[in-house]
């Protein structure tokens, strides 16, 4: 792992799971990647959009670009990922002997461009999707700052003096627990139907945050827990998940994900969060305002204060975050308008997140159809003309 630093110039992944930003770099933008092992999927495979620094959790691929354009292995093996060429050791593992070892079929460079240009069509609309998420996500932020960090609509009222400097007259200091209903345990369980584990679920982690965050589905295992636990674990509207485990040096636990109705509806399935996370529901009319204000303290590393351990896998100490650390409770009809300006950008990120989904599940259905030659991409670009 190299020296990890908040302004470093490359993002450092470690599997799947971004690690913070370093000033050194081994694996140059376009580079063809093997996930070895490790959280987000022994063998998945990706591409490196940006020049980057790569653990010894993945495998950078090195191509003769005269035969194989690496897009083309990109999209070849989100077919069937390479989980199968594991070696088999204690450890689940793909090693560089192993991949070696596969055999390729390749078709002529200009044949792989075409289907890449056409497959690469669908994912830069997604991009531009999640660029115009990413600026509602920004704009919904700078909304919170500039009503209660900066009180900027407040300006002109009265001020009194409170343990977080002055506040609006009328709004009050207290603590996370104030404006919180519950926290509830994820739950695992089984792989498969097994005794009275038969309530069939997706189960979110924590690496399954920014997908969602974007309005997508994610790649949400399947599990199956028990019948009585999923009554009391399921999702309701405005709920927010936190994730309790992981982090780095540089990146703190206590992340999290906003729940809306939109996206339960999205899943058509029943849904759950993992043990490594937590169900946060917030009390009436505090949903947006209970997010964005735990947001505002993670980007602001307060999170960091209240994580266990030094090395290995860090748990964030959530009941003592909401039983101790300070937060503005403001009026109620403060919080009704925030919620409601939340909610519509809420709705516009959603829309394009369902738009993206539509897309990603077109290039997926039509992608071992491509590659195998049962669909040609002419055909494919008729089609869209008429």
């Amino acid at each position: 792992m190299p020296k990890l630093s908040a302004n470093g110039l490359f993002p450092v992944w470690s599997g799947y799971r971004y690690a913070g930003f370093s000033d050194e770099m081994n694996c140059p933008k376009g580079t063809l990647i093997v996930v070895a092992r490790g959280v987000g999927g022994t063998g998945d495979v990706k591409i490196a959009t940006t020049d980057c620094f790569l653990t010894n959790l993945s495998i950078s691929v090195n191509l003769n670009k005269q035969i194989c354009n690496p897009l083309f292995l990109y999209y070849k093996f989100r077919i069937k990922n390479l989980k199968y060429l594991d070696s088999g050791s204690a450890q689940s593992q793909i090693t560089i002997d192993d991949l070696k070892r596969l055999c390729i079929q390749l078709p002529p460079l200009k044949k792989q461009e075409e289907l890449i240009s056409f497959l690469k069509s669908l994912d830069d609309k997604i991009e531009v999707n999640r660029r115009i998420n990413d600026n509602l996500e920004q704009q919904a932020q700078a909304l919170f700052k500039s009503w209660f960090v900066d009180f900027e609509p407040f300006k002109d009222g009265e001020f009194v003096e409170s343990e977080l400097g002055m506040i609006p007259k009328g709004w009050r200091v207290g603590k996370y627990d104030d404006i919180i209903e519950s926290t509830i345990s994820g739950d695992w369980g089984k792989e498969n139907p097994e005794g009275n584990y038969t309530h069939k679920v997706a189960c979110i982690r924590g690496c399954d945050f920014q997908d969602i965050k974007n309005g997508l589905r994610g790649k949400t295992p399947e599990r199956y827990i028990l019948e009585k636990n999923f009554q009391t674990k399921h999702f309701k509207d405005k709920d927010i998940l936190v994730e309790i485990s992981g982090g780095t040096a540089t990146v703190s636990t206590g992340r999290v994900c906003p729940v809306s109705q939109l996206l339960i509806d999205k899943f058509n399935a029943d849904i759950v969060c993992t043990n490594f996370c937590r169900l946060v529901r917030p009390m009436r009319n505090y949903g947006a305002y209970l997010y964005y204000s735990w947001l505002y303290k993670y980007n602001n590393k307060v999170m960091f204060g209240y994580e266990n351990g030094t090395s290995g896998i860090k748990n964030f100490r959530i009941k003592d975050f909401t039983a101790l650390e300070p937060v503005v409770i403001p009026s109620e009809e403060a919080l009704l308008s925030f919620q409601s300006m939340i909610d519509k950008l809420q709705m516009k990120l959603q829309m394009n997140g369902s738009e993206s989904q539509k897309l990603a599940t077109l290039r997926d259905t039509l992608l071992p159809k491509l590659m195998s030659g049962e669909l040609k991409v002419n055909d494919m670009r008729l089609s869209e003309k008429q």
